[in-house]
């Protein structure tokens, strides 16, 4: 019998991909945060393109949810870096943008690489966490928080690589409490499982990085970075820790893959151009207005 989590990681690549884009634009309409302030977050709530794009992020992580209680961490948070692909038909499309070839080819390599972990990989439920696992988990949310304090005043294309990739470990923290979370008895006991809290925690701190990183260059770059630092982690920690698995024999094509789904969400945060910033006219900011008016 066919495992429902493939239905749920299908939709969730499309629900990540229409996410992407439309929080781009949002970020490319806001102005440019220096500081690690969760003020962005309110600012950008008032674009209702960002708040679309918000709704197709929460959509793409509760059918991420649902697709870790079968899949193994290291193919659902892998499939996650394929919204990129989504997201870059949907620019080229809509956005009229110009993706290089090497970032076409990148992209090819990308879904090559995503392939041959959904061929390799056995659906099977988790092992519970224990508190020590729920404590690193807290530990990890104060570390990311205090990284981004710092990351924050790069500018430009290292600016989006570092908070890009904190964000991708703060999802890929959020992703782990998510895999054993999910096979929550009853509603009762999922809402007072510490790892909910430590869920949406990590959630929050990561979407904030993941704003403050579309401001500074690529829109592709911004979460390549992001599913590149997420992807090690989540499938290092399900594989030892929540009962992963893979098909007897098909190994060396998880690993194969995994490096090339690695290779290629890297490169991407190489070679990426900034194209939202281009094509999507900002708009200034209501308090920049009123204290230029004032001066």
């Amino acid at each position: 019998m066919v495992s429902s989590g493939w239905c749920f990681l299908a939709a969730m690549i499309v629900a990540y991909g229409f996410a992407n884009l439309l929080q781009s634009v949002a970020a490319a309409r806001t102005t440019v945060h220096h500081t690690f302030d969760p003020g962005l977050l309110l600012r950008l709530a008032g674009h209702r393109t960002y708040l679309v794009g918000l709704s197709c992020q929460i959509a793409g992580f509760v059918l991420a949810f649902l697709a870790r209680r079968d899949l193994p961490l290291f193919l659902v948070q892998a499939s996650v870096a394929a919204g990129l692909g989504v997201t870059a038909i949907l620019g080229v499309v809509v956005l009229k943008w110009r993706l290089p070839v090497a970032e076409v080819a990148l992209l090819a390599l990308l879904f090559a690489g995503i392939t041959a972990l959904v061929l390799s990989a056995r659906p099977a439920p988790s092992k519970q966490l224990g508190t020590a696992g729920s404590v690193a988990l807290l530990v990890a949310l104060a570390v990311i928080a205090v990284l981004g304090v710092f990351a924050v005043r790069l500018h430009g294309a290292p600016g989006s690589v570092a908070l890009g990739s904190l964000a991708g470990l703060a999802f890929s923290s959020a992703a782990v409490a998510a895999r054993p979370l999910a096979s929550a008895p009853s509603a009762e006991a999922f809402l007072a499982h510490p790892l909910f809290y430590l869920l949406i925690a990590h959630s929050i701190v990561g979407q904030l990085l993941l704003g403050l990183a579309m401001q500074r260059g690529s829109t592709t770059a911004a979460v390549a970075a992001m599913d590149a630092a997420g992807a090690v982690p989540a499938a290092i920690v399900g594989l030892l820790l929540l009962n992963d698995k893979i098909w007897p024999g098909r190994e060396w094509v998880a690993a194969v893959g995994f490096l090339v789904t690695l290779a290629a969400v890297i490169g991407l945060t190489r070679y990426a151009q900034p194209q939202q910033h281009r094509s999507v006219p900002r708009r200034r900011d209501p308090a920049m207005v009123g204290a230029s008016r004032s001066a």
